[in-house]
């Protein structure tokens, strides 16, 4: 007598368990790879339409002071330099006229000039990149914590590997109130950007992550005044700036200067200029003439001028350019400058932007390799500064800059919600129709 075991899966049963499981597999292959195509898409720009015919400065020229008059709603300034040299220059205001000797505050950039007044106590011997900041600060001390302080090196504190969690943006101080001391800020700042700490301390074990912190070049700013017994000003323009012959650059804005570009929020609206307690990492005030002088120290001149001007030598010029920090895989940090994209030389563009309250927008980035460069300074933007020098690095490289990519992230987490929908919406209805097809059958 034969014996049927009902627990035992029948052969159709067995048949439908490997469908589902196929029509699993299909799913999850089909997601992956569509997720897979955004990122990728997303990190080479395979959509994207650059604003010129790659080695047309002339059209991306066009392109990019049509983009500044369309967008415009403070004042511009626009800079375009090829193999070292201007070759275009644009300005735009809707309040009082700016030119290329007209200041403006740029807010984060501000580190890149930090850090060459940093570098040139270290070439000089003054300082050791790789010791504790502790050794050269005197009138402040990192507070006790959990990590060692040592560990907090001025290399780091450059490239925002210390482990320091202050978060800090700064907000600044509005005319007729006082802005803190340097020594105050450092403790508690009490003008921080929303959802920054504020507090100056190493919260992460230093050098383990890259960490954004602006508390970090308020502390360089006291290094370097410990160290040269100068006012962080005073020594900045003796050092970098006259050297540089960038004569209208300064940290401390005089009564007298008539022209500084107006500040303007996202409406249009006049807004008064802040002050700040850390000008080193917040509020240089410099034209657009002098950040092309700038630009144009990191490579070496027509004339036979060497790279770095005599100010930084060129090992020290090269070290500030290699990669510190890195994030999801990428180097993304030097000393100082961000690395923006790989320049297809086997190095990358460089520069600093800046970002700040109510709406000022700005960057100076260059391709050491050619010394090609762009400048762009505005308010009344939160963005656009930022945009064109991105539109500038994919035009030259055909490589997504760092911030295009976090600024396309949110996109292309929308774009994969989107076709993930689409396709497990068709699997849905792919495996209903099979379903009732089975059952007629």
């Amino acid at each position: 007598m034969k014996i049927i075991d009902h627990d035992r899966p029948s052969g159709t049963d067995k048949n439908k368990v490997g469908r589902w499981i196929r029509f699993v597999s299909a799913m999850l292959i089909l997601l992956i790879g569509w997720g897979a195509a955004v990122a990728m898409g997303t990190l080479n720009g395979w959509l994207r339409t650059p604003f010129a015919p790659n080695g047309n400065a002339t059209a991306f020229a066009k392109s990019a002071t049509s983009y500044i008059d369309r967008e415009n709603r403070g004042n511009a300034a626009f800079i375009l330099i090829e193999n070292g040299k201007v070759i275009d220059e644009h300005f735009v205001s809707r309040g009082k006229p700016v030119d290329r000797d007209t200041l403006f505050q740029v807010a984060s950039l501000s580190k890149w000039l930090t850090a060459w007044g940093v570098l040139r106590l270290a070439d000089e011997g003054k300082i050791d990149l790789d010791s504790p900041v502790s050794r050269y600060t005197k009138r402040w001390q990192l507070p006790d914590g959990p990590f060692d302080e040592n560990e907090v090196t001025v290399r780091r504190l450059l490239s925002h590997t210390a482990g320091l969690t202050d978060g800090l943006g700064y907000g600044g101080f509005a005319p007729g109130r006082p802005p803190q001391s340097l020594v105050e800020s450092l403790t508690r700042t009490v003008d921080a950007s929303p959802g920054a700490d504020g507090r100056v301390r190493v919260g992460i074990r230093p050098g383990e992550q890259w960490r954004y912190s602006g508390g970090g070049y308020a502390l360089l700013q006291l290094l370097i005044e410990d160290v040269s017994g100068e006012p962080f000003n005073t020594y900045m323009t003796r050092h970098i700036f006259r050297p540089l012959g960038m004569n209208r650059s300064s940290f401390v804005i005089s009564e007298a200067e008539t022209n500084v570009a107006e500040s303007f929020n996202t409406m249009g609206k006049s807004e008064p200029l802040y002050r700040f307690a850390a000008p080193a990492a917040a509020s240089l005030y410099t034209s657009a003439a002098d950040l092309t002088l700038f630009i144009q120290a990191q490579k070496s001149g027509a004339n036979r001028e060497p790279a770095g001007r005599g100010i930084l030598g060129a090992k020290m010029l090269a070290e500030m350019m290699q990669p510190n920090a890195s994030q999801y895989g990428a180097e993304i940090w030097g000393l100082g400058v961000v690395l923006y994209a790989p320049d297809n030389r086997g190095s990358y563009i460089i520069g600093h932007d800046g970002s700040n309250t109510p709406a000022v927008n700005t960057t100076a980035r260059i391709d050491p390799a050619t010394g090609s460069g762009i400048i762009v300074l505005e308010t009344g933007q939160k963005a656009m500064a930022t945009r064109l020098g991105g539109e500038w690095v994919f035009w030259k490289t055909g490589n997504v800059d760092l911030f295009d990519v976090l600024v396309a992230m949110s996109g292309a987490i929308r774009s994969f919600i989107g076709g993930a929908m689409l396709i497990i919406v068709g699997g849905i209805i792919f495996a209903v129709r099979r379903w009732r097809k089975a059952r007629r059958a």
